[in-house]
């Protein structure tokens, strides 16, 4: 399974200024990539907190939840609640036909993957804000060496970064 974690950051490297931030300060670049880019997957992988923020299953992939409490939600049919790990949640998709996943955060999902060395590529879109305090991209300690392997102007204000996983 080929595991992409996408990351809109801040120029200071924030995803966030607090938990429940809602990305607005995203732009429509950012938000057509992101689209793009989970569609060709067919899977995003997230945590409960950012399936909150977004509010709702996004229609065109299947969105897989990952929360300590899955029988509070009700699964559906592109939206599953699993309390499972990331490696059994990886095998699960692939035993269904899977081939590509996004995870898409929040800072505890990405750090899980991350630590696991589940990662195989970042998509990192820098857009033009700096929050100071916030969150960060992973909500741990993490050692991930990086190949620059694409970047793009996605318009007047917004860089994609991508990344692949050096693997020793």
């Amino acid at each position: 399974m080929y595991v992409s974690l996408m990351v809109a950051v801040t120029v200071d490297g924030k995803i966030a200024k607090s938990a429940d931030h809602f990305p607005d300060w995203t732009g429509k670049a950012d938000k057509r990539l992101y689209v793009e880019v989970t569609k060709k997957a067919g899977v995003m992988i997230m945590g409960a907190k950012t399936y909150d923020t977004i509010g709702r299953p996004l229609p065109g992939r299947k969105s897989v939840v990952m929360t300590r409490n899955p029988d509070r939600y009700c699964d559906g049919d592109d939206l599953v609640f699993t309390s499972a790990a990331p490696e059994e949640i990886l095998q699960d998709l692939g035993g269904q036909g899977y081939s590509q996943a996004v995870v898409v955060g929040g800072a505890q999902i990405n750090h899980l993957f991350a630590a696991k060395g589940l990662i195989d590529e970042l998509i990192v879109t820098v857009s033009p804000y700096v929050f100071g305090n916030g969150l960060s991209v992973f909500s741990g300690t993490v050692d991930m060496r990086l190949k620059l392997r694409r970047f793009q102007q996605l318009d007047d204000d917004t860089l994609c970064l991508r990344y692949a996983v050096i693997r020793d």
